[in-house]
């Protein structure tokens, strides 16, 4: 199933009252896709109301173990992002599998009452920003896409799909968040780099951490 063309209006008003789906160990960033199984059944409502309605949800990192001794909810990153639908597959015993396409970074304002079995929040998009004049960015992205390009010849499976990725991508911004979704395994470092506004910073971030990543690959592994 597929989505409709959303609109800044659209997001707007979706801001004043988002679920909310927090995960554990996954960031999502704007301009990329993930893959979701849902299964649980109050997370099964919201994916049937978000989809009967705007397509739109805040996916924010969780910060905290569900099981609270004072049996409040769960932490969650303040700094989040909203995911739009644009693939969901109902499966015969009503879990679904899920593509989510990031849209937004958010953040969170506060959490509102709701007679929902899940959490609904209110939120304001950060957009990003920085000083930097646009051919520091430029120069930044074109070293980020030489880097990646790097990586990519140096493993033997999956180098050409990274390659393709990063030249799918027409902003340093998408760049920057694709690469960080695809490369970054560890989620509290994601989260850093989702919080990074400056779009200059994101990307010699990602340069380093990719440097790192080739050094790694490079590496002649020991014997036992």
């Amino acid at each position: 199933m597929s989505s409709g063309r959303q609109t800044p209006r659209t997001l707007g008003r979706a801001l004043r009252r988002l679920p909310l789906f927090p995960l554990e160990d996954i960031v999502l960033f704007p301009h990329s896709l993930i893959p979701l199984h849902i299964f649980e059944t109050r997370y099964r409502k919201m994916v049937r109301d978000v989809l009967g309605s705007n397509r739109l949800l805040a996916i924010s990192l969780q910060l905290e173990r569900e099981s609270l001794e004072d049996g409040s909810s769960p932490r969650v990153a303040s700094i989040a992002s909203v995911g739009e639908l644009v693939l969901a597959q109902e499966l015969p015993d009503g879990r679904f599998n899920l593509v989510v396409r990031g849209r937004a970074r958010i953040g969170i304002d506060e959490e509102l009452s709701s007679d929902e079995p899940y959490r609904l929040v209110t939120a304001h998009e950060i957009p990003d920003e920085g000083e930097h004049a646009l051919a520091d960015i430029d120069e930044a992205d074109a070293a980020l896409r030489a880097l990646v390009t790097g990586l990519a010849e140096s493993i033997p499976d999956g180098g050409e799909l990274l390659k393709h990725v990063a030249a799918a991508q027409d902003s340093p911004a998408a760049l920057a968040n694709v690469i960080a979704a695809s490369l970054i395994p560890d989620a509290r470092a994601r989260q850093g780099l989702l919080e990074t506004t400056d779009v200059f910073d994101r990307l010699e971030r990602l340069s380093s951490e990719v440097v790192a990543l080739i050094d790694r690959v490079g590496r002649p592994s020991r014997a036992n």
